[in-house]
């Protein structure tokens, strides 16, 4: 009777607290070295231009680890030098500090996606290094050589992408053979992630070709390195995670952590464009289509009107200003890669294609990150609560 009216509605409110709380308790955090994300999710770095420092730092704000991608910042940040190379590094030492800042507060852990396939990989690792990004995370290829750029003093961690644990033990042998470092994570995609893949045509249509059943393999390599090396490894798994219920069960085969695409690009903070972003939310099942990129890998995007001209044959190009792939051979291929992602993230689809995760299609609207992160909690402590 004292507390009144204020006390019931406040009591009302408690079991929606205590859920809160059980989510935190039951999520366990994502523990890399000294670094510490609150939340086990991280978001998958996608170029160009989508993931930069605006999305990057609202995933870091939230408790997760927000990447910023390395490919194309020479385009976006052509005021700056009409010189590809030099502008792309600036352009990423520029993300990286905006980014810090924006998280600095909350102490968010922000990282950058360098592709192996680049072909300044080693300026931009470089410069990562100098501008003490958290971590460094690197796929397209086999990163062979990245634990020969550290510093000394330096604290950035190095976590290989793989598609394998073959790879990996391929990646593993010569860090440790030559570097003597072993990596701080481990992030393995599986064919349903979006972009590039590190999967022949043939795995992308076979069922036994799963992140489910690739999982348990590098999870299995992953502990052998830490009995060997007595470091914890954590593996962050990716390709086709959606939902809460897709967290949990991806935890469950030993992943410490997601990695997670599609769903931060249908972001209010994602640094796409909106045309992008409408890509996802208007996409059906159909719509999401494997194709060939120029780098000679194959890739998964929207289908859309550019990619019907690019069947056809119309999109040739002309000359090759960036030389930015390693393996994209200008007189094979179909159109310049660079341009057709750069004019997507300014919004021009007609010139240009949205590459997205398998799942695309089930995106039907656009939150903020701050929303995306409840969402995926609530939905995580539904099935926990199972």
């Amino acid at each position: 009777m004292f507390f009144g009216r204020k006390f019931l509605l406040l009591c009302r409110c408690v079991p929606c607290w205590s859920a809160l709380t059980h989510i935190n308790i039951i999520m366990k955090a994502l523990k890399i070295g000294d670094l510490l994300a609150r939340v086990p999710i991280v978001q998958g770095g996608m170029g160009v231009g989508i993931s930069m420092s605006r999305l990057a730092s609202a995933v870091a704000n939230e408790g997760g680890i927000g990447v910023i991608s390395a490919a194309g910042l020479g385009l976006i940040y052509k005021d700056y030098s009409q010189d590809f190379d030099k502008a792309t590094l600036w352009g990423l030492a520029q993300e990286i500090r905006k980014a810090k800042e924006a998280a600095k507060a909350s102490k968010g852990v922000i990282g950058v996606n360098i592709m192996v396939a680049m072909t300044d990989f080693a300026s931009l690792v470089k410069t990562a290094i100098a501008e003490k990004v958290d971590i460094i995370f690197s796929g397209a290829g086999l990163p062979l050589n990245l634990p020969s750029f550290l510093t000394e003093g330096s604290k950035t961690k190095l976590a290989p992408i793989v598609s394998s644990a073959r790879a990996l033990k391929v990646i593993c042998r010569r860090w440790i053979g030559e570097y003597g470092y072993i990596p701080d994570a481990v992030v393995v995609e599986g064919p349903k992630a979006g972009g590039h893949l590190g999967f022949s045509n043939e795995q992308l249509s076979d069922e036994n070709c799963t992140l489910e059943s690739i999982l348990p393999e590098v999870v299995s390599e992953v502990k052998e390195l830490e009995q060997e090396h007595g470091k914890q490894i954590p593996v962050i798994a990716g390709g086709g995670v959606f939902t809460g219920e897709d967290i949990h069960n991806i935890l469950s085969l030993g992943a410490s952590a997601v990695q997670m695409g599609t769903r931060f690009v249908a972001t209010e903070e994602c640094d796409a464009s909106q045309e992008f972003k409408q890509a996802y939310v208007n996409a059906t099942k159909d719509d999401v289509q494997i194709i060939q990129s120029p780098v000679g890998m194959p890739g998964r995007a929207v289908h859309n009107s550019f990619l019907d001209k690019v069947k056809a044959g119309l999109t040739k190009p002309k000359a090759c200003p960036f030389h930015c792939i390693k393996t994209c051979n200008m007189v094979d291929s179909p159109y310049c890669i660079m341009l057709a992602l750069y004019n997507a993230y300014r919004g021009r689809m007609d010139h240009g294609y949205a590459f997205c995760g398998s799942n695309a299609w089930r995106v039907d609207k656009i939150l903020s990150v701050k929303e995306l992160f409840a969402t995926l909690k609530s939905e995580y402590a539904a099935v926990t609560a199972k």
